[in-house]
């Protein structure tokens, strides 16, 4: 048992002998132990994206924090689960040191499990290509990482790439960057679990961030992975915002059937850290999880799951 082993698993016991009271005051507790400027960052980012519940000190709003600690002490048993099933010592740090920084607000750790030496979704360690891959890209935005791909892969490195992207004026851009490539399909279009329309969410912060919702002024039409991509697919990227749990299950076929890696965000709220490896199991108990971190070092996002 190494050195991470042994603080994880303190870490589970301790949550585990807590009450959701406690839990909150220790989050509460290290907020206010933060420097003056690192807590008004720390403010300043949840509330630009509102991800993670609503974070108000001077009025006396603390929902962020009463979510953590319920997602600590409700779902530890199912932390443990996706640690003993990580398969990598990197991926084992990396979940110690997220909910490390849930709970204590720790950001000295963050710093050695941030991932530097690869870029994201492309960790060629445990990563592997072959110039047949089928590509969906769900969260094309602008061709970022179709670009990254490119650039770390080559240009000759797939047999198809898909990408999928919500807001139109995004998309516009994206077809423009799209075009020197071969083999490349941009569908305006958003993923889900089921075929219909649904609105966009748009965030005030980055469009980026735009989201599926019930409500917003912008209607865009909404499929399943399994009846937009017939052919067989060897790799799904999913970054949308919170949506990645509804896009896996409209794609149960091609898991099921194509074994495609999957490379999905799981940091947009308070459950796709351990819900997601955990439906991905559910489908298919082929997979090896692998987690990498490239996100903010106060607070930790840009975390990918990997299952390959």
């Amino acid at each position: 048992m190494n050195i991470v082993d042994r603080e994880f698993y303190k870490l589970a016991e301790q949550i585990g002998y807590m009450s959701g009271e406690e839990i909150f005051r220790t989050i509460k507790t290290s907020f206010e132990a933060m420097a003056e400027g690192t807590r008004k960052s720390y403010v300043n980012f949840f509330n630009a994206f509102g991800f993670w519940g609503k974070l108000n000190p001077e009025k006396g709003v603390y929902e962020a924090f009463d979510l953590k600690a319920a997602a600590l002490k409700q779902h530890m048993t199912d932390f443990v689960w996706l640690y003993e099933r990580l398969a990598d010592f990197r991926s084992k740090r990396t979940l110690y040191t997220v909910l490390n920084n849930w709970f204590r607000l720790d950001c000295t750790a963050t710093v050695r499990a941030k991932e530097y030496m690869f870029d994201e979704y492309f960790d060629l360690d445990i990563l592997k290509y072959t110039s047949d891959e089928v590509v969906v890209d769900l969260g094309a935005y602008v061709g970022d990482t179709l670009l990254l791909y490119v650039l770390n892969l080559g240009r000759d490195s797939f047999k198809k790439y898909y990408c999928y992207e919500i807001t139109p004026s995004t998309f516009e851009i994206l077809r423009k960057n799209v075009v020197p490539f071969d083999n490349v399909e941009c569908r305006l279009k958003g993923i889900a679990d089921k075929k219909g329309v649904m609105r966009i969410s748009e965030n005030k912060t980055s469009l980026s961030a735009n989201s599926l919702s019930e409500e917003g002024e912008t209607e865009v039409e909404v499929t399943t992975l399994d009846e937009d991509v017939t052919e067989p697919v060897t790799l799904i990227k999913a970054d949308i915002e919170g949506g990645e749990q509804n896009a896996l299950r409209g794609a149960v076929g091609h898991i099921n059937n194509d074994h495609p890696k999957l490379l999905v965000s799981v940091y947009h709220n308070n459950e796709d850290l351990w819900k997601i490896p955990q439906m991905i199991d559910g489908i298919s108990t082929d997979y090896d999880f692998y987690l990498r971190y490239k996100g903010s070092l106060i607070y930790p996002t840009e975390i990918t799951l990997f299952a390959l």
